[in-house]
């Protein structure tokens, strides 16, 4: 085989080996045939096993233990190169005592070969240990009384992984097919552990934009929560009662936005938020910026939205509310209940009071005041619909809208 590096047992005088009976040939036939068939669904246990995601120590063990049987070998080794020691460090094993793996190395320079292979790249045979001369036999394979091995290099990402070697203390000799098979099961661990190392480098890429994500909203909410409590400071200075109040409805508008990313900072998930969480929060701020007014929240949990369209949902019934403590209780004091419900793919959200209700003979559809035509412009953006319901006492006004286009699994 091309590439290899063999080593056979010096010649000791000619010796003249009988041939085996036609029968006895046969047979060796047949155990080569099964045996060869072995090895090549062992390789595809261990492909299954790479693309799985196997967890990378049981990985190196089922290929470690899957390795010799196939070579029908005593033991079998993954060995881990440690570039700051030049050393091959038993990683996984088979057939080893206690004390091997995880502790054992050899030396990884070009007089071992198993530093052989990993130097080269070229795999390297060696059937009889006993008489090597070229390479030193390491003392591991010599306390074992190993009579052969075969290593052949881990490949990684950049640099080698390291080798696997397979030993065996019987007398016979490994084969060119052999390394192929070896090579091949090699070849699939480093395919595993490259990935891994991917993964690995993924998941470290994605903790630094979760980082910095958090970092994100966590000053913008810094930010919006300085600007809120500005305009509500403002609000309370103005004598003009108009200014006032148009300083207060921007000063919760903005407070609805903050408090968005004050939930997206302290979560895992920055794409979407739990509306009726949400909302709480949301309505406990309007309610503590607002002394005497009550607000009753009713949500189910995990109804989940785009963090977008849920800060959509928190500024319409920002806008409700606000309409509802201006108008429907003159006296200063209020009482507003929302509920938001889900069925099928359509959300309903309701805000009612128990106020004096709209004026009659205004149209609500067409009302060219600010706040009615924000909530139609929120509605919009929700390509959800509105209804003003008149009770007596009060009025709710009912706001349905479905799941984001080409978003099914917006809603949980």
């Amino acid at each position: 085989m091309t590439g290899v590096i063999r080593f056979k047992k010096k010649a000791t005088g000619a010796v003249v080996e009988p041939r085996p009976t036609p029968q006895i040939a046969e047979e060796l036939n047949r155990g080569a045939y099964e045996l060869r068939v072995r090895q090549q669904q062992i390789l595809t246990e261990l492909g299954i096993l790479a693309l799985k995601g196997t967890p990378f120590l049981e990985l190196l063990d089922h290929t470690a233990r899957l390795t010799a049987e196939g070579l029908r070998a005593e033991f079998c080794k993954v060995l881990e190169y440690l570039p700051d020691q030049n050393r091959l460090l038993v990683r996984a094993g088979v057939g080893w005592g206690p004390g091997v793996v995880g502790s054992a190395s050899i030396g990884a320079d070009l007089e071992s070969p198993g530093g052989y292979a990993l130097r080269t790249g070229v795999p390297v045979i060696s059937n009889h240990l006993e008489n090597e001369e070229r390479f030193r036999t390491p003392e591991l394979l010599l306390e074992y009384g190993i009579y052969r091995a075969m290593n052949v290099i881990l490949q990684g990402e950049g640099a080698p992984y390291g080798v696997l070697e397979v030993d065996s203390r019987s007398e016979g000799e490994f084969s060119e097919q052999d390394i192929t098979f070896l090579q091949g099961a090699a070849n699939l661990l480093g395919m595993a552990i490259e990935r891994q190392r991917m993964e690995r480098d993924l998941r470290g890429a994605l903790d630094r934009q979760q980082m910095l994500m958090r970092e994100v909203n966590h000053r913008v909410n810094n930010s919006l929560q300085i600007v809120g409590s500005m305009l509500h400071l403002q609000g309370r200075r103005s004598e003009n009662t108009d200014v006032q109040h148009q300083l207060q409805q921007a000063s919760s508008r903005v407070t609805a936005i903050a408090r968005a990313h004050n939930r997206l900072y302290r979560t895992e998930e920055f794409t979407r938020l739990d509306l009726g969480a949400y909302l709480t929060d949301l309505c406990a701020d309007f309610c503590e910026a607002t002394p005497g007014c009550e607000i009753f929240v009713s949500a189910p949990e995990h109804i989940v939205l785009s963090t977008d369209r849920a800060i959509t949902v928190a500024l319409l019934i920002n806008e409700l509310i606000t309409n509802i403590a201006k108008y429907a209780y003159p006296e200063g004091k209020c009482r507003a209940w929302v509920n938001v419900s889900r069925e099928g793919n359509t959300i309903t959200l309701s805000v009612r009071d128990e106020g004096i209700g709209l004026p009659q003979g205004i149209d609500e559809t067409t009302s060219a005041g600010l706040g009615m035509r924000l909530i139609a412009a929120f509605a919009r953006q929700l390509n959800g619909t509105v209804e003003v319901k008149r009770h007596d006492p009060g009025t709710e006004f009912v706001i349905l809208f479905g799941v984001e286009a080409g978003a099914p699994s917006e809603i949980k």
